[in-house]
């Protein structure tokens, strides 16, 4: 896994500013560089050695040196796709993945991606036809941005290596902000950076000749079959899962895995023949995963390194995780993946996640709710909506209220996805400035159109793999690991582990009682029973509790009440928030996180205030790292915020 940057078109000292977008992602890739420069393009590599250690840095090239190549990612498939280009006469160069791309690209052109199993956002520069091939995986495992500079491009693994282009103005996305106060991560495919884009899972992007075309080439369909008996769907998935992870364990370095107290993580570490796993807990007893993983590792003989995230240390990292994730995400669970990276990559430079089987294998509790709903979903439209409209107009609450209200609506009305913050009233109260667009279910009714003949859990099911676990779930995961130089590997997150998942029968992946029932009863196989029928808890973080206490209630006020929220937020109803919540009145405790995540992301990359940090950020040189310069500006940052 490694970082890419680059751009089209002139600009003065080429080698200088390729150089310094390339300082800006060297967390990415600290083990070495490389550059490709001429009248056309401007490629920039870092690079974090995986495979063929001695040969594989970057660009590539093909034997004439007419096609040029540069990979964040892996290719596990690539050894067999080597053997056969090599019987078409491809001459190879290197051991590298890398370099399978180059000639699968001469043989087959843009149907080359296909073939292709793992994760990965390449560009593929054709010298002679002055082209770029910009593609990113199927499921938006590893991240791919870029922009238009009049008749040029510029483009990298992550954003901030835009800044140190001459050409290039940073300005706030306030679209961005809208739609990501309801979803807690930036949905919208223009990023919070005005003009830049993400370019989709499962599309590739052409720019030649100043014109840019962006395709979809594959997309996940959901295609059961009913005929399928639950012992055989049990086999299969167990069969492909264990596949999947002999595949994601080929490294020329050693391979650990994280480990919480999931059945998904659980399943991995306990499959996956490794000496290591990591894991971390927080210092409040209910939300602390150490001792459970402590004593899985045991039961299967693997060692594990564990870390106790003190609350001292999760606030003061928070300016630090903002900055790596280009984009403001509001899911507490961040800060623990900054943190168990961090401490896998003491240990190993690549790591194993359970990321990806609550979306394929119907993992969320919500998507239980169908069925809890069916006794009203069942009933004829207009007398739910009746029921519903006799629910909202009640004065007070009362038990069984919300569930009226809900079946009262259709799924695509009630589902946004697994995080839903402000609602649009909400969101006009708090915003200075509101434009009315942005609707959540405007956002999500072109990927509904798409499955309108599915059932309601599948129908979920489709919308997450393309919103939340891109937008929020994946994003963590690539930048958390990134910053700390780590590569994480997504075994459940494979094209064929998909093509099981997707044919099995609604009822073997969600039923009353159970998620990922099918699912949950081939993990068994490897895991105690109990450990494979826990409940879904996702990473619980005490922000309630924090929030009530007065030095965080006083650190997240100051910045409620700064400069960067008057821009943006009606101060008296943020506070108002804020005060509610200490108060014990109502529980705010996601839509003051949301808040002040925006901000903290704000300040760093936008704010006045903090110009002088950002100044000696800007100027980072190969001696010192991105963490080290955090480390030593910390002081001023913490002042503003």
């Amino acid at each position: 896994m490694c970082g890419f940057c680059g751009f089209t078109g002139h600009v003065e000292e080429p080698g200088k500013v390729i150089q310094e977008m390339m300082d800006k992602i060297i967390h990415r890739g600290p083990d070495s560089a490389g550059v490709h420069k001429d009248d056309f393009a401007t490629l920039g590599f870092r690079r974090l050695s995986i495979i063929d250690l001695a040969d594989g840095s970057q660009p590539i090239y093909n034997e004439d040196k007419s096609i040029a190549v540069i990979l964040n990612g892996e290719i596990y498939n690539y050894q067999t796709l080597m053997d056969e280009l090599k019987e078409k006469g491809h001459s190879f160069t290197t051991r590298s993945d890398t370099e399978v791309l180059v000639h699968l690209y001469e043989e087959k052109g843009t149907d080359m991606i296909n073939d292709l199993r793992g994760m990965f956002a390449f560009v593929i520069y054709d010298i002679k036809k002055q082209s770029l091939l910009c593609v990113r995986d199927y499921f938006g495992i590893k991240p791919f941005y870029y922009a238009r500079l009049d008749n040029d491009i510029i483009f990298g693994s992550e954003i901030k290596s835009f800044l140190p282009h001459p050409r290039f103005e940073k300005e706030v996305n306030k679209s961005a902000l809208e739609a990501y106060l309801t979803f807690q991560y930036s949905v919208l495919t223009e990023t919070f950076f005005k003009g830049v884009f993400r370019l989709p899972p499962a599309h590739y992007m052409l720019f030649e000749k100043g014109e840019l075309e962006i395709k979809r080439y594959w997309e996940p369909k959901f295609q059961s079959e009913s005929s399928v008996s639950l012992e055989e769907t049990v086999n299969n998935i167990d069969d492909t899962i264990k596949d999947s992870i002999k595949m994601h364990k080929i490294s020329d370095v050693e391979v650990g895995s994280f480990l919480s107290s999931g059945v998904d993580s659980s399943y991995v570490a306990a499959c996956f023949n490794g000496d290591k796993t990591f894991t971390v807990g927080f210092d409040y007893e209910k939300y602390n995963e150490i001792d459970y993983a402590k004593s899985l590792s045991e039961k299967v003989k693997i060692d594990n390194y564990s870390k106790m995230i003190t609350t001292e240390e999760y606030w003061d990292i928070l300016p630090k995780v903002q900055y790596h994730m280009d984009e403001p995400l509001a899911d507490p669970s961040a800060v623990a993946l900054y943190f168990v990276s961090q401490l896998a990559s003491d240990h190993v430079k690549v790591a194993l996640s359970g990321e990806g089987a609550d979306e394929f294998f119907g993992g969320y509790n919500i998507y239980k709710e169908p069925l809890d709903l069916k006794i009203l979903t069942s009933l004829p439209m207009f007398l739910r909506r009746l029921l519903g409209r006799l629910a909202k107009a009640l004065p007070f609450e009362i038990k069984g209220k919300n569930f009226f209200i809900r079946g009262s609506q259709t799924i695509e009305e009630r589902f946004i996805g697994n995080a839903k913050i402000f609602n649009m009233e909400e969101r006009r109260r708090i915003l200075k400035e509101d434009s009315g667009e942005n609707a959540p279910n405007q956002l999500t009714k072109p990927l509904y159109d798409k499955v309108k003949d599915a059932d309601d859990i599948t129908k979920m099911q489709y919308l997450d793999i393309h919103l939340w676990m891109v937008g929020d779930i994946l994003l963590k995961a690539d930048k958390m690991s990134m910053a700390h130089s780590l590569e994480v590997r997504v075994p459940y997150l494979d094209k064929e582990v998909f093509r099981t998942a997707s044919k099995i029968p609604t009822a073997f992946r969600v039923n009353k009682t159970d998620t990922k029932y099918a699912f949950r009863r081939a993990a068994a196989r490897c895991l105690p029973q109990e450990v494979a029928n826990k409940k879904k808890l996702g990473f619980p973080v005490p922000i309630r509790i924090w929030l009530k206490e007065d030095a965080y209630y006083k650190k997240v006020r100051t910045a409620f009440e700064s400069p960067a929220a008057e821009k943006f937020f009606k101060t008296e109803e943020i506070i108002g928030l804020l005060d509610a919540h200490r108060q014990g009145k109502r529980d705010n405790s996601r839509k003051i996180w949301t808040i002040y995540m925006f901000l903290i992301w704000y300040e760093d990359y936008f704010s006045d205030a903090v110009g002088d940090y950002t100044k000696k950020r800007d100027t980072l040189n190969g001696s010192q790292t991105v963490d080290e310069v955090y480390d030593e500006t910390l002081a001023v940052c913490n002042k503003y915020l």
